[in-house]
């Protein structure tokens, strides 16, 4: 089991990964526009760009954060409950977590084919919305897993 808890982290380091690259991409991207735009040469389609990116960036560091548990946690309550019903909470978290990141990703993958059959594009670039909708459908994909990692962890009492 704890290979397979590894190769999840691997994957979600590598996703990590992908969305440090795009968050600096987007960085760069805005830096060179408004330098550029002060010379009346701004890049076009920097709008649609950025967007693409921030949905990339948002969804390929979600796995990641959450294996790490670096989100916002408030647990006042559960940590005054006893140990067995923390647990149990826990697990009935993580269950509702895949339940909706799931739904989630399911959704997208139909938003996707919807896409990429009617050829919806950005109105500048002209670029598929569909890739951005799959890519951020598997990052959701992923953190199921990741959440499925947490409950290996709650069962073998590793998780902290």
């Amino acid at each position: 089991m704890d290979a397979f808890l590894n190769k999840v982290k691997q994957l979600s380091s590598f996703f990590n990964i992908i969305a440090g690259i795009s968050i600096t991409f987007v960085m760069l991207l805005t830096v060179t526009d408004v330098i550029l735009r002060t010379f009346k040469r701004p890049i076009v389609g920097t709008y649609e760009l950025v967007a693409f990116s921030g949905a990339l960036v948002i969804a390929f560091a979600i796995p990641l954060t959450s294996w790490f548990r670096g989100h916002i946690f408030v647990d006042f309550f559960v940590l005054k409950m006893p140990q067995k019903v923390q647990t149990v909470f826990h697990l009935f978290t993580r269950v509702l977590g895949i339940g909706l990141f799931f739904l989630i990703a399911w959704n997208l993958v139909k938003v996707g084919m919807n896409l990429q059959k009617t050829g919806e594009v950005s109105p500048t670039l002209q670029l598929p919305f569909y890739y951005v909708a799959y890519a951020v459908a598997i990052c959701c994909f992923v953190q199921c897993v990741v959440m499925l990692c947490d409950m290996v962890k709650i069962f073998g009492g590793k998780y902290e």
